[in-house]
C-alpha cells in the first residue's frame, strides 16, 4: 500500500483496533471508547476485511489475537503515537479558555496529601478544565498507561510500557504519627511493642518496614488495616496505635489536630514518588501544562532529577 491508498482507510477503525487489543472485549471497548457494540461489531468486520485476516477469535469470554493482529499492533500502536503527538504540536493551549478533559492516576497517599493544592491551582488558572481521577497504584499504572485510561499518574513506580516517560518528582521520608499524650519520642522497643495501624491498597499486614525490623531481628504488629488514608486520624483518636505514613500525609494528617509527627527510631530509606506519563503525549501542549503543575505542586523544590526513561 502506497501513501495514496490511504486516503481508503478509516482511521477511526485503528482507534477501534487498538482498542480492542488493549480489552480482548467488544463489550469493554465500547464502554472505552463511548460507542455501541454494535458499532464496534460491525468496525472489525470491516478491519478484517482491510487486513483480510480474522484478527481475533473468541476463547471462552476473551478475544484472543492472532499472530497477524499482534504483527499489525506492533506497527499501529507507536505510529498512532506519532501522528497523535504531530496533530497536538499544531495545537495550541489556553489554560484560561480550554475545556479539555485530563484523566490522572493518583495513589491514594497523593490524592490525600497532596492533590488539594494542585486543584486549587488548577480551578484558579483554568477554571473550564475537568480533572478525572483514578486510583492507581504501581501495579495498575502500567495498564492504565497502556490503555490510555489515563494520560499521567503520580505514585511510586516500576515497570512502565515502553513508550511511557518517567520523571522523579519527590523523595519521600516516612514519619510516625500517635495520638497518645505520653511524653518522649518512642524508642525502637517501644516501636515494636505497640499495635500498628497500616494504609495497604491490597489489604496487607506487612511492608518494607516489616522487612526492615526484620534485618533487626525485630517484629511488630498491625492490628488495623486501612485501604485509604481518609478518616486515618478520626481512627487513631483515643488510642495507643502508631501509624507509618510518607511525610506529606503525615502533615496533613496532624494539621487536622490529634496526632504528633515523630520521625521513625529506625533508619528507613527514601523512596521516590514518579510522575509518569504517555510517551504520545510528550509534547502535547495542554498535557505539558498540566505536568508542569503537577511538578510545581505536587513535587518538592528539594527534588532536582530531570531524567525521564521509557
Amino acid at each position: 500500500m502506497n501513501r495514496n491508498d490511504l486516503r481508503r482507510v478509516d482511521f477511526n477503525l485503528l482507534i477501534v483496533f487498538e482498542t480492542l487489543m488493549h480489552e480482548r472485549s467488544v463489550t469493554r471497548a465500547a464502554e472505552k471508547l463511548f460507542l455501541g457494540q454494535p458499532a464496534i461489531s460491525a468496525s472489525l468486520v470491516r478491519l478484517r476485511a482491510l487486513f483480510d485476516d480474522p484478527l481475533f477469535v473468541r476463547t471462552g469470554r476473551s478475544m484472543e489475537p492472532t499472530a497477524r493482529a499482534l504483527e499489525i499492533f506492533a506497527h499501529l500502536s507507536p505510529a498512532l503515537d506519532s501522528i497523535s503527538t504531530a496533530i497536538s504540536r499544531a495545537t495550541e493551549f489556553d489554560p484560561a479558555t480550554a475545556e479539555a478533559v485530563f484523566r490522572v492516576g493518583l495513589s491514594d497517599d497523593v490524592e490525600f496529601g497532596l492533590l488539594p493544592p494542585l486543584i486549587r491551582r488548577l480551578r484558579a488558572e483554568a477554571p473550564g478544565v475537568v480533572l478525572v481521577i483514578r486510583r492507581a497504584n504501581y501495579l495498575l499504572m502500567p495498564s492504565m498507561l497502556a490503555s490510555g485510561e489515563i494520560s499521567v499518574g503520580v505514585c511510586y513506580t516500576e515497570e512502565l510500557p515502553a513508550n511511557a516517560k518517567r520523571k522523579t518528582v519527590r523523595r519521600v521520608r516516612a514519619k510516625i504519627l500517635r495520638a497518645d499524650t505520653i511524653p518522649g519520642a518512642l524508642s525502637l522497643d517501644d516501636y515494636c511493642a505497640r499495635p500498628h495501624a497500616m494504609v495497604s491498597f491490597a489489604g496487607d499486614l506487612s511492608g518494607y518496614i516489616d522487612d526492615h525490623l526484620a534485618k533487626l531481628g525485630l517484629s511488630r504488629k498491625v492490628v488495623l488495616a486501612l485501604p485509604q488514608f481518609n478518616g486515618l486520624g478520626t481512627l487513631m483518636a483515643g488510642t495507643d496505635l502508631v501509624v507509618s505514613v510518607p511525610d506529606y500525609t503525615a502533615q496533613v494528617l496532624a494539621a487536622a489536630g490529634g496526632l504528633r509527627i515523630e520521625d521513625p527510631p529506625l533508619e528507613l530509606p527514601d523512596f521516590e514518588l514518579h510522575m509518569a506519563w504517555r510517551g504520545a503525549h510528550d509534547n502535547d501542549p495542554a498535557e505539558r501544562w498540566l505536568r508542569s503543575r503537577i511538578q510545581m505542586f505536587v513535587g518538592d523544590p528539594d527534588t532536582l532529577s530531570e531524567n525521564t526513561s521509557g
